[in-house]
């Protein structure tokens, strides 16, 4: 049990205000290199600043110790040692980077376990031939290895693109006049470099994933199997999956289809459905004319999910289950119905044997729909907690305000662990393009970081509490979704309806506060046994007890579906089918559900219609002060005791978040009760005025964009508390006048990022001028060597010492209007490096680091007014990480276009961006110092509405006063004496304009991926390209 705390009666007050570890955040730890105890030290000591509970091992890019050996679990054993003495949580993780399942390549060395899929082909294939590799990726998309197995030849006859006719035919039969021939094989996944030269898993074969639980899992019970449970509570997975379907674009066309398989999968198929798979294949490629489904493909679909989730999920779970620790983590590709079913079949399914379920939430998306589902699992099952992987792709300025209300709509839905993406270990090389930013020490606002962990770790002790209450179970169109997966031609337009009909029906109804469950087909008929059907008590879906089912524009339903809404109904629950009928029970055609339909509540797919059918159930609603139902907020309502937990919370985004929004709201809730008010940002828990009126408790609340509400709700019969009605005399206010320019504090030297050189390869002749990562790619094409990308071999697979066979020779001209005294220069690989600046070698003496501790420190001579020509000579082989470098000192920066120019140093600033200002590059914290007088006692109320830092820190003549990161972006000072005062305004700095992708000129790009920095054609420019950093307009400081 992870939240033992919980079964005391009531929340403690002390654990709401100071939140222990299995509350707070766990980060994915990035291990990236070969990781030491100094790297275990420093990592989890600036975690714990952070206010963070744990973190999860996670070996990504860049790892260097052997994966699962001796030296890599020493690693797991300190870092567990270390964090069970700073009281912290130890999370395990299943995989060499992910998907899960292959374990780095060791289980795939056998044949045996790779991926199969099925090749349908209008061509005959040679059953084995030489294939040229293919650039893999981080999914199970298929790799032909060119090793196949010939499974069937098919006549086909199509009319106008519908199928008509099929034969399967044998090898050598002829084909039929009037038919055209396509070929079905079985084909094994080729290598794949994202998979360390090896191959995705086969995960529909359960041998494969007892391989899997061998060389994994076991090896951690073995090593820490005692603290399975306790300081080690779970292991999460990563995206597991198969190979993704594909269908035809048009149903003519001449192309491969590609689906899953495995090597028994006819034989289980026949087991289930009493009939040959391949007999009926044709029918999941093409329509069937005069708008016919096919229960074939139905079967299909549905026997590839089963198995998907028979051979990982439940094979997994179960060893989990049986050695004390709980299966966490997330699936594939799971918001829509079209990308489930291409990856997943479904993702609900999985979740019956997950302890803990999860999402994953990249590039601050709203994924409602995947969230729902997981949050539908836990409810059902009675999941004590959801995992979220969220932050993830948000690149280095992502603020304060993104973490928040990205946490707090996922908590309205439900998440309750919150896996940071991702805390690095190390920036060197590619590992500082592995989706930053780096939520850890590498970033200069991480001492901050508790303001959010604190926050968050407040919320998560009372929505942890109790069981959550919902009326609403809404059946899961997925199946119906599946008789369309055909040519695109033909059913591209039902399945976008479909999708945005998916889409719609969570929205209206989460938006519109009326909380609901997914309820998938294949789980209920074991969440309610045949016997609660017709025996006397209530009627359960898992642990869930619903008044009204939902049946949303299905085509098909099953025929467990259907009894079960019919025993629903007859016990008395209400079931609502809107938009289409269900024509189909079992993807074969029958009248039964119109029938029943028939005597049940019927509306078009509408959302006032729906809304309005549902209003019986609602318990909560929301209006602003001009008697609209609020669009923007998520709810939670979950029972503790007698009592009740009211969480509500902001979702979308602002379209102009530097505009504080003000609302005020009426919240109405069902029942009578006593309200009590727990923020969670200050830990503060209040009481606050309501009213009873016909039967609902009122409370009238003022709110910004990004505040959210927590109400424990204390059954309560009386009149209520009124606000009460002071008469006050306002205050006259004075607006003080700010200077100008100010000084200004750096907390970093400033920085020249030196990405552009002219490069000379072994005793070839110069090169011109060119971005660093491109003369990379572009010596690499040379000698044959892998792209430095995402995709490539971990180099502890290939940890032997390589040949050094050239050498690289970078060349840059740094231009300065001052001299530059004592400059240091950062780089990479400092050891093996020879500096030469203006004609004079540089001793390599390494004085400390820059940001992390891959990033060396080197001294440098003084830099002289005018030209200065800096060369680096290094050894040129695979592993190498040719990386820009970074010039620090005491100076300031002009750029334009491609030119940076060295100035005077920058001492005073005024507000606005600090780029133009001598800063471009800058992306360390900085301390505008304002002089201010007063005339007599007084309150200094100090508002920022408009900056690019993660969250602003404010001081008073060196007194900390607070944090100004959220909506109305304001803090109060009170107690002011009269007199001159120093106003420190810190605002904290991030790595966009350093590490960041300063030659991508894409400005709509959001996928921050290794190519981020690596575009072309027009999204490609030598110009930097620069973000607006620090306070953009004067704060205005108003007395009173």
């Amino acid at each position: 049990m992870l939240y033992k705390k919980n079964q005391t009666s009531s929340l403690d007050p002390k654990l709401f205000q100071n939140p222990t570890s299995e509350y707070r955040g766990t980060p994915f730890w990035a291990w990236n290199c070969k990781v030491s105890k100094e790297d275990v030290d420093r990592t989890l000591n600036a975690l714990k600043k952070m206010g963070m509970g744990g973190a999860h091992i996670h070996s990504r890019t860049g790892m260097d110790l052997p994966y699962l050996g001796k030296e890599f679990m020493e690693m797991v054993h300190y870092s567990h040692e270390k964090s069970n003495e700073l009281g912290m949580i130890t999370w395990l993780y299943d995989e060499d980077r992910w998907p899960s399942g292959y374990a780095g390549g060791l289980v795939t060395k056998d044949p045996a376990f790779r991926q199969r899929f099925l090749v349908f082909s209008p061509e005959e294939l040679p059953l084995h031939e030489e294939v040229k590799a293919e650039e893999g990726g981080s999914s199970a998309r298929a790799i032909s290895s060119g090793n196949r197995e010939f499974l069937g030849k098919y006549a086909i006859r199509l009319e106008n693109g519908y199928l008509t006719k099929y034969h399967r035919l044998s090898a050598e039969a002829p084909v039929p006049e009037g038919f055209e021939t396509w070929y079905l094989y079985r084909e094994i996944s080729g290598d794949n470099a994202w998979f360390n030269d090896e191959a995705y898993v086969d995960t529909l074969n359960p041998r494969a994933m007892d391989k899997f639980i061998e060389i994994t899992h076991e090896a951690y019970y073995r090593e820490l199997g005692d603290s399975f449970g306790d300081t080690i509570p779970s292991i999460f997975t990563d995206e597991p999956q198969f190979c993704h379907k594909s269908t035809l674009g048009f149903a003519e066309e001449k192309k491969k289809v590609v689906l899953p398989y495995t090597d028994d999968f006819n034989e289980t198929y026949k087991a289930a459905y009493g009939s040959d798979f391949f007999d009926t294949f044709p029918e999941c490629i093409w329509e069937l004319p005069d708008g016919r489904v096919s229960a074939n493909r139905y079967h299909y679909h549905d026997h590839i999910c089963e198995r998907f989730a028979n051979a990982f999920a439940d094979n997994i779970g179960g060893w989990c289950h049986e050695h004390g620790i709980a299966l966490t983590g997330h699936m594939m590709e799971e918001p829509t119905l079209a990308s489930q079913t291409a990856a997943l079949g479904e993702a609900m399914r999985s979740y019956r044997s997950f302890d803990l379920p999860g999402i994953d939430m990249l590039c601050d998306s709203r994924e409602l729909t995947t969230a729902k589902q997981a949050e539908s699992a836990v409810h059902q099952f009675g999941y004590e907690g959801m995992l979220s992987e969220l932050y993830g792709v948000t690149n280095w300025d992502f603020d304060f305000r993104g973490h928040k209300l990205a946490g707090d709509w996922q908590a309205a839905l439900g998440v309750t662990i919150r896996v940071h993406h991702l805390a690095w270990t190390s920036m060197a090389g590619e590992a500082k393009r592995d989706y930053p930013a780096s939520i850890s020490y590498q970033s200069p606002w991480y001492r901050e970081y508790h303001l959010i962990e604190d926050y968050f770790g407040r919320l998560n002790t009372a929505l942890t509490r109790g069981s959550a209450e919902v009326e609403v179970g809404v059946v899961h169109p997925v199946e119906s979704y599946w008789l369309y997966w055909g040519a695109r031609e033909q059913t591209a337009g039902i399945r976008q309806e479909m999708d945005y009909n998916f889409q719609k029906l969570t929205e209206w109804l989460l938006y519109g506060l009326i909380d609901f469950d997914f309820i998938s087909e294949s789980l209920w008929k074991d969440q309610t046994p045949e016997e609660m059907l017709t025996s006397e008590g209530d009627f359960l879906i898992g642990k869930m007890k619903y008044d009204v089912i939902v049946v949303p524009n299905c085509v098909t339903l099953r025929k467990t579906t259907l009894d079960r809404l019919k025993a629903f109904q007859a016990k008395g629950g209400h079931v609502i089918f809107t938009g289409t009928i269900p024509s189909h029970v079992d993807a074969l055609p029958s009248k039964e559900v119109s029938a029943f339909a028939d005597t049940c509540e019927k509306i078009v797919f509408a959302e006032n219609t729906l809304l309005t059918a549902l209003a019986p159930y609602r318990s909560i609603d929301v209006h602003n002060d001009s008697g609209l139902r609020v669009r923007n907020m998520l709810s939670q309502l979950r029972n503790d005791g007698d009592n009740k937990w009211l969480f509500l919370s902001h979702c979308n985004k602002m379209p102009n978040p530097d505009l504080p929004r003000k609302e005020e709201l009426l919240i109405k809730i069902k029942g009578n009760y006593r309200p009590t008010l727990y923020d969670a940002m200050t830990g503060e828990i209040r009481e606050v005025p309501f009213e009873q009126n016909g039967g609902n408790t009122l409370i009238h609340e003022t709110v910004y964009d990004h505040d959210s509400l927590l109400y424990l709700l204390t059954p309560a019969c009386d009149a209520g508390v009124s606000a009460e009605t002071v008469q006050e005399t306002a205050a006259p206010e004075t607006t003080l006048t700010l200077p100008e320019l100010m000084d200004v504090t750096l907390e970093e030297p400033n920085v020249l990022i030196l990405d552009l050189a002219e490069a000379q390869f072994d005793d070839g002749p110069w090169q011109k001028k060119d971005e660093i990562l491109r003369i990379d790619n572009k010596f690499r094409a040379l000698v044959g060597y892998p792209l430095r990308t995402e995709a490539f071999p971990q180099p502890w697979v290939h940890p032997e010492t390589e040949e050094i066979r050239h050498h690289l020779a970078l060349r840059f001209h740094i231009q300065s209007e001052i001299t530059v005294k004592a400059p240091s220069l950062a780089l990479e690989n400092a050891d093996e490096t020879t500096l030469i600046l203006n004609g004079e070698p540089v001793p390599s003496k390494i004085t400390g680091y820059y940001v992390d501790p891959a990033i060396k420190t080197v001294a440098l001579p003084d830099l002289k007014p005018g030209e200065n020509v800096l060369e680096l000579k290094m050894p040129y082989y695979n592993k190498f990480n040719v990386e820009a470098l970074y010039l620090l000192g005491n100076f300031g920066v002009r750029t334009a276009g491609q030119t940076a120019v060295i100035t005077e140093p920058v001492t005073r600033l005024t507000f606005g961006d600090i780029c133009s200002q001598g800063l471009p590059f800058y992306g360390g914290n900085l301390t505008y110092q304002v002089p201010i007088t007063v005339d007599k006692p007084c309150s200094l109320k100090i508002e920022a509405t408009q900056f690019r830092c993660p969250v602003i820190k404010v001081a008073l003549d060196g007194e900390d006063k607070g944090r100004i990161a959220f909506s109305p972006y304001s803090l109060t000072i009170d107690e002011v004496k009269p007199g001159e005062h120093l106003l420190s305004i810190t605002s904290f700095g991030n790595r966009a304009n350093t590490f960041g992708g300063l030659h991508n000129c894409d400005h709509t790009a959001t996928w921050g991926g290794p190519n981020y920095w690596r575009t072309t054609g027009a999204a490609w420019a030598y110009e930097y390209q620069l973000k607006p950093s620090g306070i953009l307009i004067s704060p205005v400081v108003t007395e009173k």
